[in-house]
């Protein structure tokens, strides 16, 4: 006699499952209400803004908070340069960054003990704002591009993340490429980068969110290099000029006939619109690198 199957979820795994989907249900609202609603304020009417009670959706749908911002001189360079900065100083963080914590995660490299620690002092003492401008300056680096690179090029918290990943990676295909004759170089570049990758996609986010979002260094710099000017720090000085109420446009108009129209609540929101959207259009292609387990059974023991 053949047992009956039993179909259907019991009574309360499906009352379980129905508190899962409630309980990420309010999670994904908590987590998108403020950018839509920072959302909403900037594309509505500045006048109608500072009523209140702008939730998701705006009330007076406009596009002028965005095109006073876009109608300030020095936006375009200073977003060639923030893409420029990004992206060179993106992959040359994550190359120094991941050579030296491989050569860190060797076990005979005779000084990695001593890098170490001396790569974690850095994380707790600074030089301060004063000495590293002096350093800058007698190394030539204020009024360059490369003051933006340079500086961070290894942060002893990248490598420590990425060398923590390379140390759960199986040693044994180390020693299988050495036996096949790689040298040290080849065994970076062709076996431990690409097992790297979930360490690489999540360190190379935070050096782009970093590069993208840097004004101060721009300010402190470059500030009078019209040709070294980055899109954060001329947003910045938009919304002096909105705070103030002084400035221009390449178009003539001044900014007190526009701040009639456009408070600086609203520029700020449209401002965060302008810096957020870049780095939201990339955070999916890395997003499949955020992967634990990608060596799961290329080696057995």
């Amino acid at each position: 006699m053949k047992n009956k199957i039993k179909t259907g979820a019991p009574l309360q795994d499906r009352i379980f499952d129905v508190f899962v989907y409630v309980v990420i249900l309010l999670i994904t609202v908590c987590t998108l209400y403020p950018f839509l609603n920072v959302l909403a304020i900037s594309l509505n009417e500045s006048t109608d803004s500072v009523k209140g009670g702008i939730t998701i959706f705006p009330r007076r749908f406009t596009f002028e908070n965005f095109s006073l911002i876009f109608s300030f001189d020095g936006l375009l360079t200073g977003l060639k340069i923030s893409v420029l900065r990004t992206v060179v100083g993106t992959i040359l963080g994550l190359i120094s960054a991941s050579m030296l914590a491989y050569t860190l995660s060797r076990i005979d490299f005779k000084g990695r003990k001593f890098v170490s620690v001396f790569l974690a002092l850095t994380m707790y003492v600074s030089g301060g704002l004063i000495p590293v401008y002096i350093l800058m300056r007698d190394l030539n680096l204020i009024g360059t591009f490369a003051v933006y690179v340079l500086p961070g090029l290894v942060s002893a918290f990248n490598v420590f993340v990425i060398r923590s990943f390379i140390d759960g990676l199986p040693y044994e295909m180390q020693e299988s490429a050495k036996i096949d004759g790689a040298n040290d170089f080849t065994i970076y570049w062709r076996v431990i980068l690409p097992l790297t990758k979930p360490a690489l996609a999540t360190i190379g986010l935070f050096l782009a969110v970093g590069q993208w979002n840097s004004w101060f260094d721009t300010y402190l710099y470059n500030g009078s290099k019209e040709h070294l000017t980055t899109l954060q720090f001329e947003l910045m000085k938009v919304l002096q000029s909105t705070q103030i109420g002084s400035g221009g446009n390449p178009n003539g108009r001044d900014i007190n006939q526009v701040m009639n129209r456009i408070s600086p609540e609203s520029v700020k929101m449209a401002i965060t619109i302008i810096v957020t959207v870049p780095i939201l259009l990339v955070y999916p292609f890395l997003q499949r690198y955020f992967v634990i387990g990608m060596t799961l059974g290329a080696v057995k023991s």
